[in-house]
């Protein structure tokens, strides 16, 4: 990966992004080794996870998960996801945190030389390109070795740097060393990605 030892690094994670795109290739992550991998390349300054959550249920599968991140390291930026009906008369879940990554993304650059997106949302196009007119550098972690490819070609061609997540899979999947009684990474599905606001929750219809 291309970054400087005394960078200053914050980690903006589009967590159903990420879900989304590990699952694909095939692995889960441990967060804790995830962490630990970008604090080893410059001085992290802040990792922000973002996830919306379905309220109203008696049990959140993302719920532990939101609650260890929490404890562990990251910032959580979360919200209440949405429910409407779409024109086919089916219920839907929406849930895009998309601004809120947005807005601490621009909140923080003074304080960043390197940021790094995970997602892969043509959306953030915009974002990045603001970003590096800040004098930040930007890198993307997402994949294109899933079928159909996860990451936008827009945002990757706008990046100063790509990271192919498959890449990373030896250094952050849950089964890449031996996990304490505390790192986990359950499955689950929250909120919309790129794909739009008809993606359903999984266990919301």
């Amino acid at each position: 990966m291309n970054f400087y030892p005394e960078e200053r690094i914050g980690l903006f994670i589009d967590g159903s992004n990420l879900y989304a795109a590990a699952r694909a290739l095939g692995f889960d992550i441990d967060y804790k080794l995830l962490l630990k991998v970008f604090a080893d390349q410059g001085r992290l300054v802040r990792a922000f996870y973002y996830t919306a959550l379905v309220e109203d249920q008696e049990y959140s599968p993302i719920r532990p998960l939101v609650d260890w991140l929490d404890y562990n390291g990251y910032t959580m930026v979360t919200k209440p996801t949405k429910e409407f009906t779409d024109t086919a008369g089916r219920r839907k879940i929406k849930g895009n945190m998309d601004i809120e990554l947005a807005v601490d993304v621009m909140e923080m650059v003074e304080h960043l030389d390197h940021v790094v997106i995970f997602s892969g949302d043509g959306d953030f196009r915009r974002l990045v390109e603001a970003t590096q007119r800040h004098g930040a550098r930007v890198t993307v972690v997402s994949t294109v070795r899933s079928k159909p490819p996860m990451v936008a070609d827009e945002l990757r061609r706008q990046a100063d740097y790509f990271v192919e997540l498959l890449d990373l899979k030896d250094a952050i999947s849950r089964d890449s060393g031996p996990l304490e009684d505390d790192e986990f990474g359950p499955e689950y599905a929250d909120d919309d990605d790129e794909t739009g606001p008809d993606e359903e929750v999984a266990g919301a219809a």
